[in-house]
């Protein structure tokens, strides 16, 4: 996967419009009609918006009218909208266009949403994966180190985090780049939206609870994976869609869901991962890297190597971070949703596929750790074993139904 930071924070490339934007219609990757009905289920559902809130709505053009189905739904419970527009050309321009003195700069309107609204919901706008890599890796770095404190107000206010898209938003560039159609890509994509929400919510509750019985989880694959970590104690956190009554009352963590949903997460005991990670495909600015290996000594990244493909960019990214919190291991995500499953032959890569195990490094707070570094890397394993306390949870891919 690309390195990103996995929140749902205000960041660049978004121009504030009112609900009535005016934009050009763009064509639309959604390859689903039904945006009245994916509306609903974002607001009523997901979000669970209530009367009176302030809701930001971020996309871009070419969902136009999925957005404007989703300020309508949130009309519809007197809660307030504005829609937020973004794009790749933004993105890239904000950096290429803007003086590089304005990097560091406090984005002050971002943090005054950040103190003012009550809940998000964003759908992924991305159309392309490299429109950066000509940046220099500091000025990325600046930025998100900027936008950073974002982030963290909204998750001490407990604002409501919704996003659609979740690594698979079914885009012609990420179909090619998993070797696949964009239809085939569609399909699985909705299917995954689409899914058992019922069921979904009782497999993250039966995951959660071996999880937190649990002390000792090792992760193994034939690639030559073989890493272990402490969860003794720690908070673990389910994104099954739905942001109920309770995660709200939670706050925190609890209040952000990615869609396609079905991922259990936590952050391990510090200073006991140990051992070697390896990711069969990663990809990072559009192109793909082989046999990723990530080796762990007390807690701590050692070592990042590839068996075939140029890391030098996603070492000069990881170099560019903050030095104090970027290298230690952020947390275990185990993907549970059985609508998501990767194509034979395909090099696609997923959070949420039932049997999937993710890890990641740097920044933490997202799932619920007290890393706020603004760096993250994140792996993953779709053939890999996990084992909790010895019984096994994972294997070889396929999440164990106990």
């Amino acid at each position: 996967m690309n390195t990103s930071l996995r929140i749902l924070g205000l960041g660049l490339g978004a121009v504030l419009l009112g609900v009535a934007s005016g934009i050009t219609q763009q064509e639309s990757f959604t390859a689903n009609p039904d945006t009245a009905g994916v509306a609903d289920t974002l607001v009523n559902k997901s979000a669970n918006i209530r009367y009176g809130e302030l809701v930001l709505i971020r996309g871009g053009a070419r969902d136009q009218q999925l957005l404007e189905d989703i300020a309508i739904e949130v009309r519809k419970l007197g809660a307030h909208p504005v829609i937020t527009i973004g794009s790749d050309r933004l993105t890239r321009n904000i950096f290429t266009e803007v003086p590089a003195r304005f990097d560091n700069q406090e984005p002050t309107f971002a943090l005054r949403m950040a103190e003012t609204i009550n809940a998000m919901i964003s759908v992924d706008y991305r159309d392309s994966f490299d429109i950066l890599a000509d940046v220099p890796a500091q000025r990325r770095a600046a930025h998100a180190k900027a936008f950073e404190p974002v982030y963290k107000k909204m998750l001490e206010r407990g604002v409501i985090r919704t996003h659609l898209g979740n690594g698979l938003y079914p885009t012609k560039a990420l179909a090619e780049q998993f070797g696949i159609t964009r239809n085939e890509l569609s399909r699985i994509f909705w299917r995954g939206v689409n899914v058992d929400y019922d069921q979904l919510q009782a497999t993250g509750e039966r995951v959660k609870n071996i999880l937190a019985a649990g002390r000792d989880v090792r992760i193994t694959a034939p690639n030559g994976t073989d890493l272990t970590v402490q969860i003794t104690r720690r908070p673990i956190f389910v994104s099954d869609g739905v942001i109920s009554t309770d995660d709200r009352y939670a706050g925190g963590p609890a209040c952000q869901v990615w869609l396609p949903a079905g991922e259990v997460y936590l952050t391990p005991v510090t200073g006991t991962a140990e051992g070697t990670f390896i990711a069969d495909t990663f990809f990072f600015q559009g192109k793909r890297i082989e046999g990723l290996t990530l080796n762990f000594n007390k807690g701590k990244m050692t070592s990042m190597t590839a068996k075939q493909g140029d890391i030098t960019a996603l070492r000069q990214l990881y170099n560019a971070a903050p030095a104090e919190g970027r290298d230690l291991f952020a947390a275990i995500d185990i993907g549970i949703n059985p609508s998501v499953q990767v194509p034979a032959g395909s090099h696609m890569v997923t959070w949420m596929g039932a049997g999937t195990i993710s890890i990641g490094i740097g920044g933490n707070t997202w799932a619920g750790g007290d890393n706020e570094v603004p760096y993250n890397l994140f792996a993953h394993q779709t053939n890999a074993t996990m084992t909790v306390d010895g019984r096994k949870l994972i294997d070889q891919g396929t999440l164990i139904q106990r």
